[in-house]
Formats: C-alpha cells, structure tokens, sequence
C-alpha cells in the first residue's frame, strides 16, 4: 500500500500536463492534414539545415553544357540532376534546398521581429490608455491605410535589396495586427484580480505586462504568429519575383521563379518546382495554423 501511494503522488502532480499533452495529441490526430503538414516542415526545417551536406551540387556552380536539362523522368533527363537544371546549367535540386534556408530565415526571424514589436506597443496601448493608446493606434490605423505590398515595394526602392532589409522591412511593417489584438486582450484581463493583486504588491511595470499579462492572452498570439511566417515567406517571395527582395547572389524561391517565367514554354521546370516549393510550404503552414486557431478555442477543443 505505501508503495502504491508513492506512485500515485507523482501521477497526481503530473495530471494537468499529462492531460494537457494528451489533449494535443488527440487533437492533432484529429486533424491529419496538420499532421502531414507538420512532418513535411520538419523535413524542410531539417533539409535547409543540412543543405551543404545533402545537397548533390553546388548552387551557384555553372555549366553551360547542362544548360536547361529537363527533370530526370522526362526525356533527355539525367539521374544526376534529378530536377534538371536552369539556363545557367545550375542544379535545380540544390538550389530548392539552399532557398529552403532563406525562406524559413525570413519568415521566422521577421515574424520575432514584428511580434515584439506589436506586443511591446499592444500591452502598452492596452494598459495606459487615453492618449498613448490613442497614439500607438493612430499609427496603427495609419500604417493600415497603406497596402503592405505597396508599402514593401517603396520601401526596398529606396532602401536597396538585401536580405537583412527584407527581414528588416516585413518585420516592423507587420507589427499591427500584433498590437491590435494584444491591446483588445489587454483591455479585459487588465482589471481582473491577479493583476490588481500584482500591482498592489508593488511589482515593478514590466514584470506585471511580461509575467501576470502576457502569458494569459498568448494562444491567438500563436495563431497570429504561424499565419505571419506563411505571409512573410510570400511577401519575400515576391518582392524577390520583382528585384526587390534578396539578391541574385543568394538563391530564393522567389528569384528562381523570376527567372523561370522566361522559359515557361521551353522549360516549364524552371518555375514549375519552386512555385510547387512555395505552395507545399505555404499550405503546411496554414494547415498547422488551423489546427492551432480550433485548439486554442475552447469551443472547438472538445468536439468528437
């Protein structure tokens, strides 16, 4: 009997994240399509970070003798470049995988950059009031005003294209959407009693927004946040399609596309595989994003 009860206090203590860990198992199972598309970014995650030891060639190496070999099931494909190769003779193949690496870097590194952005300005909007919020909003409201792709295209013509300005220009110029809904959160879990227990107690402003807020009001916050990078990875996509984005000295998805729109009646594989590499990405994305949106809401979670 007293080695059965020493079990169970573990078990006991252990309850709500073993719930909480089993709940999201079954929800996930629930949703296949996130499933799958959970696997397939992780072997894309797993692709762009070993891609000097995975990729079969060098990306910026070119061959004219290869120029625009088709892909290998196709007549007059070759096993070695199983993707064909572009006007330069470039394996195709490897360059995917090397672009793998900018698209994921863009989306992530600019969803942080503009989620701490929107949820600095958010919280502090939310929780002053009166002219400060009035203020953040007001440039919320004015930036809104503004289409983000016309906005991005301005902005890279006078900054210059590089990869670090990409990031750099989705990061803030999406901050919105952070803030608006970090304030509306802010606005009811602000007079509610462990907050006023955290003020009375004389806990510094930062520790009562970053520690007694904020970990309440982050599950749209993760929504948001897995919607962005899907977005960012478009937005440099085409800013990269245009000349805007990152340079011809780095492989994107997006140049590779521009560069095969000139070929699409002769070699049709040019466009046909990065398109495909943004679409896969993108929809994974998404499908991971609908998933997270029905099992943070309440309402969705328990439903058979």
């Amino acid at each position: 009997m007293v080695r059965q009860e020493a079990l169970a206090l573990p078990d006991e203590e252990s309850a709500p994240a073993f719930s909480a860990r089993m709940g999201l198992a079954r929800s996930l199972r629930r949703y296949k399509t996130a499933f799958l598309g959970l696997i397939f970014l992780g072997v894309l995650l797993l692709m762009a970070l070993t891609a000097p030891l995975i990729a079969p060639h060098d990306p910026h190496k070119i061959d004219v003798a290869k120029r625009l070999w088709p892909a290998y099931w196709t007549p007059g494909g070759i096993r070695a470049h199983p993707l064909g190769t572009d006007s330069l003779g470039r394996d195709i193949l490897s360059r995917l995988i090397y672009g793998a690496r900018v698209s994921i870097m863009v989306g992530v590194v600019s969803v942080a950059i503009s989620g701490v952005v929107g949820i600095t300005l958010g919280l502090v909007a939310g929780f002053f009031g009166g002219k400060l919020d009035d203020f953040i909003m007001g440039l919320a409201e004015i930036q809104l005003a503004f289409p983000f792709i016309l906005l991005a295209i301005t902005v890279m013509a006078v900054v210059g294209p590089g990869l670090f300005n990409v990031i750099a220009v989705l990061g803030i110029s999406r901050w919105v959407a952070y803030g608006r809904v970090v304030r509306g959160q802010v606005l009811t879990v602000r007079e509610k009693e462990f907050v006023e227990a955290a003020r009375a107690l004389g806990y510094p402003l930062h520790r009562v927004l970053f520690f007694q807020i904020l970990p309440n009001i982050t599950s749209p916050l993760i929504v948001i946040a897995t919607f962005a990078v899907a977005g960012n990875i478009i937005s440099e996509s085409s800013l990269s399609f245009l000349g805007l984005g990152v340079p011809t000295s780095t492989v994107t998805w997006g140049s590779m596309l521009a560069e095969g729109r000139e070929y699409l009646r002769v070699a049709w594989w040019l466009a046909a595989f990065p398109g495909l590499a943004i679409m896969l990405t993108v929809l994974s994305i998404n499908l991971i994003g609908d998933w997270l949106r029905d099992y943070f809401d309440p309402r969705l979670r328990d439903q058979p």
